[in-house]
């Protein structure tokens, strides 16, 4: 979310180790100040979910001087402040709203469960929040007393993972829940929700779960950790059910461009300037644009794609901000970052010629 949000130009100040040399001595040590610095690169590391950051140094310490270079490392959970130069664009501030309540944009709930581990998350187009977290130490199997024992840790390992579906699966945004793991405990956790939301039903949470019990679905996964989600939205018992959830629309729309590009070519436009051509002439039906696009320093380009954005919605049609690190994001990254299907064909349009610019 931040590497759609921070800026070349922009002033960013956050903790940081950097190693000094101390007093007249040829000793290094590695110390932890905090610097701001005036950024002229940016560096995503989507695997170690790391941003670097480089620029020249504006704060005045001991160590480090003024207009010297430095990288921040930007992990998740460290904070830091952002001061921009340019009025904040819509799209950052929309961004930076789903990233403060990542919970408000997440229509797919997902259960990942084995025997005495649990976690409830909400997915969304950008983000995995994982909301509960449900751990029970259970007893061996072995002998009628061990048994019992068993039964009864089971039993409340199961009645606290319901609580929490109960409790942070809001049905008026979710579309489907999914429930999910190795082993029995998946159908066993269906079973217990489907018995108990009828007996609970005067409980928070429980009517609305016994009512919405269609919209779930249990499916098999390698693990019950959350790296396991991605698996588990992708299997054939699942994807037909969340085709309607926001990050799969995004793909869908994207599908959808390519298919009508083959087909019908004069309804598929792609490129700045036959998409705004399209625009000007009200012909946008859906509109794909790359986040990436919004990362341009130039504030009068981030407006036009910002004013496009606002335009196609304000007329009817349905705009798509798609994330360059998604498959679907990539594909239109290939094609310019910017396409659009019309209402109807423009073939006159199809045959002119722009420049690369917007």
């Amino acid at each position: 979310m931040l590497y759609n949000i921070i800026r070349v130009g922009d002033d960013v100040t956050a903790s940081t180790y950097r190693k000094v040399t101390i007093g007249n001595s040829a000793n290094v040590e590695k110390i932890r100040l905090t610097l701001c610095i005036s950024v002229e690169s940016i560096d995503y590391d989507g695997d170690g979910q790391e941003i670097r950051l480089r620029g020249r140094n504006r704060t005045e310490t001991e160590h480090v001087k003024l207009g010297a270079y430095h990288t921040l490392e930007i992990a998740p959970s460290r904070s830091l402040t952002v001061r921009k130069h340019e009025p904040w664009d819509k799209i950052s501030l929309e961004k930076l709203a789903e990233a403060l309540d990542p919970a408000a944009s997440a229509d797919l709930g997902v259960v990942m469960i084995t025997e005495g581990y649990a976690i409830v998350c909400l997915v969304g187009t950008n983000c995995t929040i994982i909301k509960a977290r449900v751990e029970t130490s259970l007893p061996k199997k072995k002998g009628a007393a061990a048994m019992t024992g068993y039964e009864k840790s089971i039993a409340m390992f199961y009645n606290r993972v319901y609580s929490a579906v109960a409790q942070h699966v809001d049905w008026d945004k979710v579309k489907c829940l999914v429930i999910a793991g190795p082993g029995f405990a998946k159908e066993s956790l269906l079973s217990f929700i489907n018995e108990e939301s009828v007996k609970r039903q005067q409980e928070a949470g429980s009517k609305a779960l016994m009512l919405n019990r269609s919209k779930i679905v249990v499916a098999s996964a390698s693990t019950a950790y959350k790296h396991s989600i991605k698996e588990v939205l992708s299997s054939p018992e699942v994807a037909p059910r969340i085709k309607d959830t926001k990050a799969v629309q995004e793909a869908r729309a994207m599908e959808a461009f390519l298919t009508m590009l083959g087909s019908e070519p004069a309804r598929a436009m792609y490129g700045p300037g036959h998409v705004n051509a399209a625009h000007e002439l009200g012909a946008i039906d859906s509109l794909l644009i790359s986040d990436s696009l919004f990362r341009t320093s130039d504030p009068r380009i981030r407006l036009k794609y910002e004013k496009l954005v606002d335009d196609v919605r304000t007329g009817g049609g349905t705009a798509f901000v798609l994330s360059s690190g998604h498959g679907s994001g990539v594909q239109l990254e290939q094609l310019s970052g910017l396409a659009a299907i019309l209402r109807f064909p423009l073939p006159e349009l199809e045959e002119m010629e722009f420049d690369g610019g917007y």
